[in-house]
């Protein structure tokens, strides 16, 4: 047994800093569409729960029941996307034109926070946080007068969660990953995900998508183009191993034929690895819009 030392050479660690903020709208559930959150000041982590009730028999202290935890947050910024007027319970009629107090939606969104050590410094590494199931609250916003002393207003939003599945462990709307603890490769590929890449638009994987690319080595696959014919607007979906195509309308999976319904609609197709142990090959597309020409 090795005798136990403390504060090694490399081994004095500390996390700082935020960026990189991911916005995701989701569609049927999955998380296909991403905004990039400029002018991040704060994430907040709040898990809350996981409170022991004591149980007493036989005159004794017989047990503990813990309650579930939840995961909730607190976000702080000078600005936010546009598009989180979706969730944020804003209907947009027309551009510039913003009516609040509507239904509120669920969003994913993704941060990164850095690293350090005392060898390198705060570019030791970073962490990955991938939150599901996010609901905003009402936000209070504070418009004061320009002084000697300005200051930009922040804005603020208390987040709730809904845990979304994940094969063989319990529900969570959190996952975090360790830069210094994965393989690069790997973490290449989830970040072309989150991030987008040249031929691919950004999208939150799902837990078991996310944990299928860290479990090993993942096949590279090109999904093909569907072919189209414009005049009767049908739609052939390709059949490849490893590839899900998509109504991005509706989020539906579809294979076979897909007839556009009239003359002068369009629909966009969408493809998504089929499971974690998939990834796209570089630069290969993912989406396609046709349009009906008679």
């Amino acid at each position: 047994m090795a005798i136990l030392t403390w504060d090694g050479v490399g081994e004095r660690l500390y996390e700082t800093g935020v960026d990189r903020g991911v916005l995701y709208i989701p569609t049927g559930g999955v998380y296909d569409t991403g905004y990039a959150w400029n002018g991040l000041v704060s994430v907040t982590e709040s898990p809350s729960g996981a409170e022991a009730t004591p149980q007493y028999a036989d005159n004794i202290k017989y047990l503990n029941l813990v309650s579930a935890e939840e995961f909730g947050a607190t976000i702080e910024a000078f600005t936010f996307p546009n598009a989180f007027a979706l969730v944020d319970g804003t209907a947009q009629p027309s551009a510039g034109v913003s009516i609040g107090q509507q239904p509120r939606k669920t969003f994913g969104f993704s941060f990164r926070t850095k690293v350090g050590n005392d060898s390198v410094g705060a570019d030791y590494g970073y962490k990955l946080h991938l939150v599901y199931g996010a609901l905003a609250a009402p936000s209070e916003k504070a418009y004061n007068t320009v002084n000697d002393s300005p200051e930009a207003i922040t804005f603020s939003w208390e987040v709730t969660t809904s845990p979304v599945a994940v094969t063989g462990f319990k529900p969570t709307a959190i996952l975090t990953i360790d830069s210094t603890k994965v393989l690069a490769a790997n973490l290449t590929t989830l970040e072309d995900a989150l991030y987008g890449t040249a031929g691919t638009n950004a999208r939150l994987p799902l837990p078991d998508e996310v944990l299928g690319i860290f479990a090993g080595g993942q096949t590279a696959v090109t999904p093909l183009t569907p072919t189209f014919v414009a005049a009767g607007g049908t739609i052939t979906i390709p059949s490849v191993t490893g590839v899900t195509y998509r109504r991005a309308d509706t989020n539906a999976v579809v294979t076979g034929s897909v007839v556009i319904a009239s003359a002068g609609q369009s629909l966009v197709i969408r493809a998504a690895p089929s499971t974690g142990a998939y990834k796209f090959t570089a630069n290969s597309d993912d989406d396609w819009s046709f349009t009906r020409t008679s």
